[in-house]
């Protein structure tokens, strides 16, 4: 039974719904014994998975150090499993504290689990590591050696013919490029990533890949291609149960967007309300400092526009009031655009055309049209 849980509980990971996934793996843990050792060290591993996931790093430390114990009489296999997570706790600590003592610790263990995987005869594996340690140092600034890591992975996943870990590479590989502002290089690799991951139904990379997306369309000046693409990453993250990348994309969508009147400002406010609500629970540093620049965007948005602002444009200005005008029009007058025009002393056309050319985003505020009836009446032939 136990095991049929934790296939159980893996598939709900993978899948994003990661609340489930936790409960379905405590519930597999109760009823082991000692001497069902490789099982519960592959059920504490992949718990450790879905803590990581959410953010809670020192929950997933607490774990691993509960369990190291069932891990030093295990195989090379599970020792490789046992050193790779606790790398992957400890980098984001890392980040969190900005101790660098927990980056030495982490890259010794990814060192670790590469030399047990190696004895395992665990090519896979081996790459995986190799992913997660560029991801590493990728956060930390060390774009070239990250490029060197990447391109090992992607020859092991390519021999293997592995397209799912090998689009997980990629899509790190394009995160890097992100960082070093080549964002068409990273437009041409994230697109063709995505299309792996809705194949592969993996709802929480799917999310994230999305995100990414919507921050290099938004480079390139794809402004509203970009805003729609991180709304459907929240949508998608939310629905599968992925609350920390629905929140993160939610928190991308202000960042990028948040300070323009692309947004309205009652959308930047319900945006950031879904990420805290999301997010209430991280214990990620990097997460926490992002919320809190969202809510001062919210501020800015909700009082006005300033004219010390850095960005600030007369014409900026201009629409941002405009939209706020015709947004508030449309709320007063329950969707109606006949009605929401008249109040703003405008011809219902002029309305009309001033929210298809300029205010797309206020459109689902509208009432839809309803379908006109065709007389029953026929008009008489000449």
């Amino acid at each position: 039974m136990s095991e049929v849980q934790y296939e159980l509980g893996f598939c709900y990971w993978r899948a994003g719904e990661l609340d489930n996934a936790r409960i379905v793996m405590q519930e597999a843990l109760n009823p082991l014994q000692d001497e069902d050792l490789e099982l519960k060290a592959k059920i504490l591993i992949r718990l450790t998975a879905v803590e990581i996931w959410e953010n809670k790093y020192y929950t997933a430390l607490r774990i691993l150090e509960k369990a190291e114990a069932v891990f030093q009489s295990a195989n090379d296999a599970l020792k490789g499993r046992w050193h790779g997570q606790m790398a992957l706790v400890l980098i984001r600590l890392a980040l969190v504290e900005g101790n660098n003592d927990y980056t030495d610790r982490a890259i010794i263990e990814f060192t670790a689990a590469i030399y047990h995987y190696e004895l395992a005869g665990h090519e896979r594996y081996c790459a995986l590591n190799l992913n997660n340690l560029a991801m590493t140092l990728y956060k930390l600034g060390r774009y070239r050696e990250a490029h060197e890591h990447l391109e090992r992975a992607q020859l092991i996943f390519t021999r293997l013919k592995d397209t799912g870990n090998l689009a997980q590479v990629d899509e790190t590989r394009a995160r890097v490029l992100v960082a070093e502002r080549k964002y068409r290089e990273a437009n041409r690799i994230i697109g063709s990533v995505i299309k792996i991951f809705e194949a592969g139904g993996e709802s929480a990379l799917l999310a994230d890949a999305l995100t990414l997306q919507g921050i290099i369309w938004a480079r390139l000046g794809g402004l509203d291609s970009s805003a729609d693409i991180m709304r459907r990453a929240m949508k998608i993250a939310q629905q599968s149960g992925a609350h920390t990348q629905a929140g993160q994309a939610a928190m991308t969508l202000i960042e990028e967007h948040g300070a323009t009147w692309r947004l309205s400002v009652s959308e930047v406010a319900q945006v950031y309300l879904r990420a805290h609500e999301l997010l209430k629970g991280t214990q990620d540093a990097e997460d926490i400092a992002r919320l809190q620049a969202c809510a001062l965007k919210v501020i800015q948005r909700l009082s006005g526009v300033q004219l010390h602002e850095k960005n600030f444009t007369f014409y900026g200005a201009v629409q941002e009031l405009e939209a706020r005008l015709i947004e508030e029009a449309l709320e007063l007058e329950g969707g109606s655009i006949t009605r929401a025009a008249k109040r703003l002393g405008l011809k219902r056309q002029s309305f009309a055309q001033m929210l298809q050319a300029r205010h797309k985003n206020l459109l689902d505020k509208r009432t839809p049209p309803k379908k006109r009836l065709r007389s029953i009446i026929k008009e008489p032939k000449e």
